[in-house]
């Protein structure tokens, strides 16, 4: 190639490395949606009205193990950690090799594994890390778009993975994960969250046990 033609690459490549430092996390996230608009569920990060009315429900007394699918750029990664046990882990998967080498970078807490990954095969990690079971799996995988099939096979893996008393906790700008839901948990909690831009589909689906246990 031409050396006249590497110096505006040169200097594209700069200017992109310094939009993306001066943005932060958003330049991670904003690059992430652009490369992968499929797998990541918005342009913008869950509001803190999301999160916290996201993970109110959950007993943290009780929780060892706390599972996200998609965590992007960690924005619910830092709240998941501050409410944790500190005996408790938070394993997050995606498969975006962008966020999880980013969030390798940024979160140092010891309770803390990104992995490289689908959610789909969440039984095969959360063994792998020596855990039986998740007591609480939360997902912003934008279900709507999904290749064919893979939504299923998430939310069946998920429903198998919890404990009894557990519970998957999903937020989506369409509602079209809680029908998905319906079909592998029988009681579900369902909330619009009006404050999230654009507003958010939130759903709780609890895993009870079974009345022959």
């Amino acid at each position: 190639m031409p050396s006249s033609d590497l110096a505006p690459q040169a200097f594209s490549h700069r200017l992109k490395r310094r939009i993306k430092q001066w943005l932060g996390p958003q330049g991670v996230f904003l690059e992430g949606f652009l490369r992968h608009p499929v797998m990541v569920g918005s342009i913008i990060p869950s509001s803190r009205f999301t999160i916290d009315r996201m993970l109110a429900p959950v007993d943290w007394d009780n929780c060892r193990l706390f599972v996200e699918y998609g965590p992007g750029v960690g924005t619910f990664c830092r709240p998941v950690l501050d409410r944790l046990r500190r005996d408790g882990q938070l394993i997050v998967i995606d498969t975006n090799p962008d966020f999880i080498d980013y969030l390798r970078r940024t979160i140092t807490d010891s309770r803390f594994v990104a992995v490289h990954g689908s959610a789909a095969d969440v039984e095969a990690i959360v063994r792998a890390h020596g855990h039986d079971h998740a007591d609480y799996v939360l997902s912003g995988l934008p279900f709507s778009t999904l290749p064919e099939g893979v939504g299923p096979a998430i939310a069946a893996a998920t429903h198998r993975v919890l404990r009894p008393g557990g519970a998957f906790l999903v937020y989506q700008f369409t509602a079209r994960a809680q029908a998905l839901k319906a079909r592998y948990f029988r009681r579900i909690d369902k909330a619009i969250e009006w404050r999230n831009v654009p507003p958010c589909f939130l759903s709780w689906g609890w895993k009870d046990a079974d009345p022959a246990d």
